[in-house]
C-alpha cells in the first residue's frame, strides 16, 4: 500500500471511530438520568475525558447535545426530536396507516398504537388514545422488544444483531429457548401478550407488505381483566394491516 493510500485509510478509520465514539455518547444521554455529567460519561463510554469534551462541545454546537449551562451537565438536544420528526413523516407505512387508527379507536374502543422497532427497542410513534386508556398517557412510549406484543412480532423478524441485544438486554428473564420463540413469533402475524411490565392486554399484528418485509406492526390495548376483547380485536388489526400492507409493496 502506498503512503498516500495508508494515509486516507488511517484518516477513514479515525472518522470512523470519532462517529462511532459520538454515537455512543448519544446512546448513553439516551439512557439514565436526563443531565450527565461529563466525567460519568467518559467512565461508562471507555473515552478520555478530553476526548468526550471534545466530542460533546461538538455536538453541543450542532445542538443535537444540551448543556446546561448552571450545572455543565449534558442531555440530548432540540435537533433530535427535528430529526426524529423528519425520518418519521417520510415512513411510508406511518402515512398509509394514519387514516385508519381513529376509526379503529372508535370500533374497538381502545387505545390503537402503531410501533416500530429500533435496535432492540420497539418505538411507539404513533398513538390514539380509547377511553379507558388510564389517566397517564405514554405519548413517547419506548421498551425492550421481548416486552410487548408489537415488539415481539418485530424483534423475531429482525437482523440476528438486534436479536441478540435485546435478548441481553432484557430486564426481566430471558425466555426458555428464544430461537424456538423467535421462530414461533416470526410464523405468526400477530400475537396476544399479557406478560409484560404493563397491566394491560396488547394485541398486535405485523404490517407486512408484498415482499415480505415486517414495516410496523399495528397493536391495541385493553385492560388485563378483559382478554375476550383483545382476541376479538385481531380480526379487526389484520384487515386493517392487510389493506395498509398492500399499497407498501412499492413504497
Amino acid at each position: 500500500m502506498s503512503e498516500a493510500a495508508d494515509g486516507q485509510s488511517t484518516a477513514a478509520r479515525g472518522t470512523l471511530g470519532t462517529v462511532r465514539n459520538a454515537v455512543l455518547l448519544l446512546d448513553l444521554l439516551s439512557d439514565g438520568p436526563a443531565y450527565q455529567q461529563l466525567t460519568d460519561l467518559a467512565e461508562r463510554s471507555g473515552l478520555a475525558v478530553p476526548t468526550a469534551h471534545r466530542l460533546l462541545r461538538s455536538l453541543v454546537q450542532a445542538q443535537i447535545v444540551h448543556q446546561d449551562s448552571r450545572t455543565s451537565r449534558y442531555s440530548l438536544g432540540p435537533e433530535v426530536v427535528r430529526l426524529s420528526q423528519r425520518y418519521l413523516g417520510r415512513l411510508p407505512v406511518l402515512s398509509a396507516l394514519a387514516p385508519y387508527l381513529i376509526d379503529l379507536r372508535d370500533a374497538l374502543d381502545a387505545t390503537v398504537t402503531v410501533a416500530l422497532v429500533v435496535r432492540e427497542s420497539v418505538v411507539y410513534v404513533d398513538r390514539v388514545d380509547g377511553r379507558d386508556g388510564g389517566p397517564y398517557r405514554e405519548s413517547h412510549r419506548l421498551a425492550n422488544a421481548l416486552d410487548t406484543a408489537a415488539g415481539r412480532l418485530l424483534i423475531a423478524r429482525s437482523d440476528d444483531a438486534s436479536w441478540q441485544r435485546c435478548l441481553d438486554t432484557h430486564a426481566g428473564p430471558v425466555p426458555e429457548s428464544p430461537d424456538r420463540l423467535r421462530a414461533q413469533w416470526r410464523g405468526t402475524d400477530s400475537l396476544i401478550t399479557d406478560d409484560g411490565p404493563a397491566p394491560v392486554i396488547e394485541a398486535a399484528v405485523a404490517v407486512i407488505d408484498s415482499h415480505g418485509e415486517a414495516r410496523a406492526a399495528l397493536a391495541a390495548s385493553f385492560p388485563a381483566h378483559q382478554p375476550e376483547r383483545a382476541e376479538q380485536a385481531l380480526n379487526q388489526l389484520k384487515r386493517t394491516a392487510t389493506a395498509v400492507g398492500r399499497t407498501l409493496g412499492n413504497a
